[in-house]
């Protein structure tokens, strides 16, 4: 996944600019404290005297919505929306501009719908009488969900150009789109499609008109504008009276437009509700169901531990835990060949586990692990490669953000009924093993093979060096102990963690600073989450579209009356799943695709747990996937270098991972054996 990091242009005077947006990161911070410190509140008071907070666990939930919107907002403020195309950042600076304007209509008008769409879900709810906690209606958090989409409309309409002329041809674009869109099959259509193309071809002079007074001054330039402003309102006239107004015949031609908008850089939540609001749609179906799919995915029970996971990774990688973990692992490998590779490894699986984000953790560690590499006489190609690849290893590692949504999304299917988040986390220690062991090796055997330089080993340095590190050394024994020990829920062992990091890193260590950094710190952690939560729920929408469409039963009748041995379809779902881990993220591609393979994997008897791991190991290799994995342009903007550059210096390592990702698939016990032994 990609953000972007340009500051959006001025709108109020600075003053009051800052003012409100100290505010807004107020706001989510209170809430992100709020969410841990309620779980570990409501448990002390059970366990010390058998009663708890009323309705704690509704308000965890609420706690998780809040965050997400709020957060999503934030992310679209600073134009730090998760996207999955890179191609804006290389296209020349004209053909920037059209991208924007292009994607920054697509995602207005979308974003404008589901604002509209959250509008009727509260008050769907409202009428409902349903309350949150005590007599207080739930309506009034929902609320919350139209106003979050409001916000970002209005952001990503702002940040579409940082020019007035601009934001003017994003706003009558898109508002042309909607009027078209609203009165599309009805009596009217034919009036309101004629209407609207052709008062959006009167606009065009106008806005070219005020273009030209004020750029650019190149006579050249200005005359193609003109050309260019007459061949579009031509073809708007032409448009306006040709095109259908039947929605089944533009569902098509609206999903190839909002691919376009897609790889021009539109945000991911915008391309999975854009897809799923064109399918309802076109089949005639109310859209208000895709902020209710967002609301009950965003409130599960369990979902909580994302953000506390995440914000206990955020505080480990933003501290002084990289520096010492790094001086650990280099005093017990640094005397071995290949040792600086070990390390690399080990390391960038520690923070990857934790962040549940590759990105994270490539941005983060590079710069202090490509010297170590360099120092080591490593080439400059093989470190890259290897630091890279190392980006992701982590996502098989408990407690990885993966794993817990594929438990969550999969074990709501009656074929994966046993999944948990315990069993999720023991399947994927082995197979994680595995990854990193190849990594590893793969590192070592590219190491300089004469021992000159190379420190001897040293009991009393790996000792001393174990003690200063050994608050961080216990972070998953924490995580992983109040869970599998029976003591706290998911959610309660997530706050522990991440008030245990938060106790290290600011009161021990004294890395962070309450006052400065915290705010900081749970203000990135608070947009990261938000846009990932704003990406789950509106794909749920599109998945349960799916499951209405009967998809998945269609599929398993075709797969299994095509493909008739297991071990055959095993290939080709490692083939199909490498391809959706080019083109989609992790966390959108477990809530569309995991519930049309749950279905699948049953009819070929494949354990749930089992298929859930070569779902995210192949997730870690379409992160790899020369020039299209996200991974690849995160280093290729990390360490300056070209994505063809990088692209080559990662093929050895794929090459690695799909050993160990087929070792994986056709050896099952590496990934039933301990949840079978130890699951509960």
């Amino acid at each position: 996944m990609l953000v972007t990091d340009t500051a959006p242009p001025a709108a109020l005077p600075t003053g009051l600019r800052l003012w409100l947006r100290q505010g807004e990161n107020l706001l989510l911070c209170s809430i992100l404290v709020a969410l841990m410190v309620l779980p570990l509140l409501e448990a002390f008071l059970r366990k010390a005297f058998a009663s708890g907070i009323p309705g704690a666990t509704t308000l965890v939930q609420h706690c998780t919505l809040l965050i997400g919107m709020l957060g999503g907002a934030l992310a679209a403020r600073d134009s730090r929306l998760l996207a999955m195309s890179a191609l804006p950042t290389i296209l020349p600076p004209k053909w920037k501009v059209f991208a924007a304007l292009f994607s920054g209509t697509a995602a207005t008008t979308i974003t404008l719908f589901l604002t509209v769409a959250g509008i009727e879900f509260v008050k769907t709810e409202r009428a409902s009488g349903n309350f949150l906690v005590g007599t207080m209606p739930i309506w009034w958090v929902q609320t919350v969900t139209p106003i979050g989409f409001a916000l970002v409309t209005w952001r990503l309409l702002w940040n579409a150009s940082p020019k007035w002329w601009g934001r003017a041809v994003v706003f009558v674009a898109s508002g042309v789109l909607v009027w078209f869109i609203r009165d599309c099959g009805t009596e009217n259509g034919e009036l309101t499609r004629a209407m609207a193309f052709d008062g959006t071809a009167l606009l065009l002079p106008i806005l070219t008109v005020a273009l030209l007074r004020v750029e650019p001054t190149d006579s050249g330039a200005r005359l193609r504008i003109l050309w260019g402003s007459l061949g579009l309102t031509l073809l708007l006239v032409a448009l306006g009276s040709h095109l259908p107004t039947e929605p089944t015949k533009l569902v098509w031609p609206a999903i190839a437009a909002l691919l376009v908008a897609t790889v021009l850089g539109a945000p991911i939540f915008v391309t999975l509700g854009g897809a799923a609001m064109i399918l309802f749609w076109g089949e005639d179906l109310p859209i208000a169901s895709i902020p209710l799919d967002h609301y009950r995915l965003v409130t599960n029970a369990t979902l909580p531990t994302i953000p506390l996971f995440t914000l206990a990774g955020y505080l480990l990688a933003e501290g002084g835990a990289s520096k010492r973990l790094v001086g650990v692992f280099q005093a017990l490998f640094g005397s071995f060949r290949g040792g600086p590779a070990i390390v690399t490894a080990l390391v960038c699986t520690f923070f990857t586990s934790f962040t549940g984000a590759s990105g994270v953790t490539i941005l983060a560690m590079g710069g202090l692990l490509m010297p170590v590499m360099l120092a080591a006489r490593y080439s400059e190609r093989n470190a890259l490669g290897l630091l890279t690849g190392s980006g992701a290893l982590g996502l098989l590692f408990p407690p990885s953000l993966p794993l817990i949504l594929y438990a969550i999304i999969a074990g709501s299917k009656v074929q994966a009924a046993g999944v948990t988040i315990e069993k999720m986390f023991l399947a994927g220690l082995l197979p994680g093993l595995l990854l990193v062991a190849l990594t590893a090796w793969w590192g070592v055997s590219r190491g300089p093979k004469d021992a000159g330089d190379r420190p001897k080993f040293s009991g009393a340095t790996a000792r001393a060096t174990m003690w200063e590190a050994k608050w961080e050394l216990a972070v998953p024994f924490v995580a992983l102990g109040a869970l599998f020990g029976g003591i706290a829920t998911p959610v309660e062992a997530a706050a522990v963690t991440a008030l245990y990091v938060f106790i290290t890193t600011v009161f021990i260590h004294r890395d962070l600073k309450l006052t400065t950094d915290i705010p900081r710190v749970l203000t990135e952690c608070g947009l990261l989450v938000g846009g990932v939560l704003m990406i789950l729920g509106v794909a749920l929408g599109l998945t349960n579209y799916l499951v209405d469409a009967q998809i998945p039963d269609k599929a398993v009748t075709w797969v299994t009356g095509t493909i008739h041995s297991k071990w055959v379809f095993l290939l080709v779902l490692n083939v199909l799943l490498l391809l959706v881990g080019c083109f989609m993220d992790t966390f959108s591609a477990i809530v569309v695709v995991v519930p049309l393979l749950v279905p699948l994997g049953s009819a070929y008897g494949i354990d749930p747990l089992h298929l859930g791991i070569i779902f995210l190991a192949n997730m870690e290799l379409g992160l790899l996937a020369p020039t299209v994995g996200i991974n690849i342009f995160l280093a290729s903007y990390r360490f300056k270098k070209p994505v063809m550059e990088v692209s080559r210096a990662v093929l050895p390592m794929q090459g690695v991972l799909i050993i160990g990702v087929l070792l994986i698939t056709y050896f099952p016990p590496l990934t039933t054996w301990l949840p079978g032994w130890l699951g509960r």
